[in-house]
């Protein structure tokens, strides 16, 4: 038998105090019972494994909306260098290189936005 002590037990982002007195199988089972994974939020704390598996599969098209993204902004800051000239110099409405970095600058915004929209949450440890 153990002698009466206290322990402080968080429960969802809450800390109770007990004081606990009996076996230490006991105590143990009390405690890691309590204790949920803290790293996560509370949303995603009791997931079946099929929702994991769908939410890691909806934080990869994330990541890989993001790359996309980070590929057109390397490709419209190279097109940014055509463009100012072919706004200067191109006479009239015909400006294809201004309309090809309009498009890249419109993919990047559009891709990044929505892959960090879809990479929301804590990120998957591997």
């Amino acid at each position: 038998m153990l002698p009466e002590a206290v322990f402080v037990i968080p429960r969802h982002n809450a800390v109770r105090i007990e004081t606990v007195s009996g076996h230490p199988e006991q105590l143990f089972r009390e405690i890691s019972a309590a204790m949920p994974n803290m790293m996560l939020p509370p949303e995603e704390r009791n997931l079946t494994p099929d929702q994991v598996e769908a939410l890691d599969r909806r934080r990869d098209w994330g990541l890989t909306l993001q790359v996309i993204a980070g590929q057109f902004a390397v490709i419209s800051a190279l097109l940014s260098l055509w463009a100012g000239q072919d706004l200067t110099y191109s006479p009239g409405w015909a400006h294809p290189m201004a309309y090809y970095m309009g498009i890249a600058l419109t993919i990047v915004l559009v891709a990044g936005s929505v892959g960090t929209y879809l990479r929301r949450g804590t990120v998957r440890i591997d």
